[in-house]
């Protein structure tokens, strides 16, 4: 029962701060010739591949709408939508598929991810703004946030360890909490 509960408040803490760094990545841009590039997907995808779907939503979606909300309401709910299910869909091939090559998983799910996000986003803006036109204006700025999203969460997660690093917060939790346990016998 101690276990669960150490369990659960570590990957609560952990879609908390993804959620934080969700949000504050979708109030600042860089910019661009003609737009600004959002690096909200880069915490998206390395959130998606290391928690659950249904943490991996409440990063995308519900970080993407309360990001909007606060900084650019108009496409928030284009966001909970787009991004909430980029974020489950990267979760579940990460999670699901060819278990023995987690790698190649995450790639295939970042990948499934970014056209998810440009198909999403280039339909909702043409929605929102009821203009095809500045969607497709828009859609090289919505390419290169997925590849630079799904090319940099790869790099955080592998290269730079932190998948290593996650589990192991997680596991240490769970030996510290043991230990506690056992002391007291």
């Amino acid at each position: 029962m101690a276990q669960e509960r150490n369990h659960s408040a570590i990957r609560i803490t952990a879609t908390a701060l993804f959620m934080a760094l969700n949000i504050s990545l979708s109030s600042y841009g860089i910019p661009v010739p003609g737009g600004h590039l959002y690096l909200c997907d880069v915490a998206i995808c390395l959130a998606a591949i290391l928690l659950n779907p249904a943490e991996a939503f409440v990063v995308g979606g519900l970080g993407s709408f309360i990001g909007d909300m606060i900084f650019y309401p108009l496409p928030m709910f284009v966001s909970l939508v787009v991004h909430g299910l980029q974020a489950v869909v990267i979760s579940l091939i990460s999670h699901r598929v060819l278990k023995k090559h987690p790698v190649s998983a995450s790639a295939i799910g970042v990948s499934v991810g970014a056209v998810i996000m440009v198909v999403g986003y280039t339909l909702g803006k043409a929605f929102i703004y009821s203009t095809p036109e500045y969607a497709i204006i828009k859609l090289p700025y919505e390419i290169a946030q997925g590849t630079v999203g799904a090319v940099f969460g790869m790099i955080l997660c592998w290269k730079c360890r932190i998948h290593a690093l996650f589990n192991r917060m997680i596991e240490n939790g769970f030996q510290r909490q043991e230990e506690k346990v056992c002391t007291r016998n």
